[in-house]
C-alpha cells in the first residue's frame, strides 16, 4: 500500500470517528453533558486521543510512517491524559489567579469582564492569562513531556514501561537543551502557544480544554519539525 492511500485511509478513519458528534444530536448532547459533569475525565480523555493523534502525525511527517518499532502509541495516549489533568489544572489556577492580579495591579473589573462579550479589554486578560500559564507552566510540561516520551521509546514503547521509574536524572543529562530552548521554548512559546492560548481563553470555559487538546495535534507536528530540524 503506498503512502497515499494510507494518507487517505487516515484521514477517512480520523472523519469517521468525528464525524457522530457534528452530525448526531444525541451524541454532541451525550459530549456536552458529560464534559460539564466530568470536566477531569474528558481532559483525560480529549488529550489521550487528540494528542496523541498528533504525535502519529507527526511520526508520518518525521518518518513517512505511521506506526514504528518502539514508538508506543499506548503509552503514550496515558501519558498525555494525565498531562491533560495537569493542562486543566492550569486553565483552571491562571485562569482564575491572573485576572485577580490584574486587579491588584490596578486593572479594575478583570473578572467580570471575562464573563462579558468581546472588548480590547478582555483580550488583554485573555492575553495575560495566556501569557502567564506559558511562561510558567508550558515549559515545565513541555521538558516532561520530552522525559516521558524519552523513557517510554528506550523501554521499546511497551505498555509496561508506565510501571518503570523514570531515570529523570540521567535523560534531563541527555535532552538536547540547546533544541529545547532555541526552538521549543524561544519559537513556539511566544510565537505560538501565547497567541493561541489566547484564543482559547477569549473561549467560554467548556470549549477550552477541547481547543487546547486540538491544539495538541499542532504540537506533534512542531515536534517533528523540531526533530527535522536537529537532524
Amino acid at each position: 500500500m503506498n503512502k497515499v492511500v494510507k494518507d487517505i485511509l487516515f484521514v477517512l478513519a480520523v472523519v469517521v470517528f468525528f464525524l457522530p458528534f457534528f452530525l448526531c444530536d444525541a451524541v454532541f448532547d451525550w459530549y456536552t453533558n458529560f464534559n460539564l459533569q466530568h470536566s477531569m475525565v474528558m481532559s483525560f480523555l480529549k488529550f489521550a486521543v487528540l494528542a496523541t493523534l498528533g504525535e502519529v502525525i507527526g511520526l508520518r511527517i518525521k518518518t513517512g510512517r505511521y506506526k514504528a518499532d518502539g514508538f508506543g502509541v499506548l503509552p503514550r495516549a496515558v501519558i498525555w491524559g494525565l498531562l491533560g489533568l495537569t493542562i486543566k489544572m492550569a486553565f483552571v489556577i491562571f485562569a482564575s489567579g491572573i485576572p485577580v492580579f490584574l486587579e491588584q495591579m490596578g486593572m479594575a473589573n478583570a473578572l467580570e469582564v471575562m464573563k462579558q462579550p468581546f472588548s480590547s479589554s478582555k483580550l488583554l486578560v485573555a492575553f495575560s492569562i495566556s501569557a502567564a500559564m506559558n511562561l510558567i507552566y508550558a515549559p515545565v510540561m513541555m521538558t516532561l513531556h520530552r522525559i516521558t516520551d524519552t523513557h517510554i521509546v528506550t523501554n521499546g514503547g511497551k505498555l509496561s514501561c508506565l510501571l518503570k521509574p523514570v531515570a529523570f536524572g540521567k535523560i534531563m543529562k541527555e535532552l538536547d537543551w540547546g533544541m529545547q530552548w532555541n526552538f521549543v521554548f524561544k519559537k513556539t512559546i511566544p510565537f505560538f502557544w501565547i497567541p493561541a492560548h489566547t484564543i482559547t481563553f477569549l473561549m467560554p470555559a467548556e470549549y477550552r480544554v477541547l481547543f487546547a487538546a486540538l491544539l495538541g495535534i499542532v504540537l506533534g507536528v512542531l515536534l517533528a519539525i523540531a526533530a527535522n530540524k536537529k537532524a
